[in-house]
């Protein structure tokens, strides 16, 4: 089952402080670097599954990418590829969190934080959402990431989502940093994940 929490009041306005991809280069340097070719919804949520199954709690999952480039949709395959308990509707509504700002998913291994970002003003807001409580043992997934400035986790996995030069799906860069470059190396040797 989901609950939302929002910020009292929140203007909108251009978005400011939106992560910028970084180069092939600078990311693989960075940790564990992954391409992929998304040619349809079903390749993203195909993807989105694909990383719930290497989820851990605690982790922090940054969703980068321009309005409508997929990261809702690979949040929501995310989020339904991970077990939800007993009791909870087979077919749970997952919305995107624009205006509500986050919904929490009870799921296992651990809760499931799905942060929207976009309306944010200062990067502080974040703590009257409970950013803190998400960090310490659920999966958080963080749409604008950016917009967190210096309290974006380092420990993180950033999947950025952009259009395909043929406007014909999307192109994935996947980058583990921490724990998850490890994990990301150890779990897909000689495949992508």
């Amino acid at each position: 089952m989901a609950t939302a929490r929002s910020l009292g009041k929140i203007g909108v306005g251009p978005v400011k402080g939106a992560v910028m991809p970084a180069s092939s280069a600078e990311a693989a340097e960075k940790g564990a670097h992954f391409e992929h070719d998304l040619p349809d919804l079903s390749a993203t949520e195909a993807l989105g599954r694909k990383l719930a199954a290497l989820a851990r709690p605690g982790d922090v999952i940054a969703l980068e990418g321009a309005l409508g480039a997929g990261k809702t949709s690979l949040a929501r395959a995310f989020i339904r590829a991970l077990t939800a308990p007993a009791g909870a509707p087979e077919t749970e509504e997952i919305p995107s969190p624009t205006f509500t700002l986050v919904q929490v998913y009870e799921r296992e291994p651990a809760p499931v934080w799905h942060f929207d970002l976009y309306r944010l003003e200062r990067p502080e807001e974040v703590y009257e959402l409970g950013f803190e409580e998400a960090l310490t043992g659920a999966i958080s997934l963080i749409e604008w990431p950016g917009r967190l400035g210096d309290l974006l986790p380092d420990e993180r996995l950033d999947v950025t989502l952009c259009f395909a030069e043929d406007n014909n799906g999307r192109h994935a860069t996947i980058t583990g940093h921490g724990a998850w470059r490890e994990r990301l190396a150890d779990r897909n040797r000689g495949q992508r994940p």
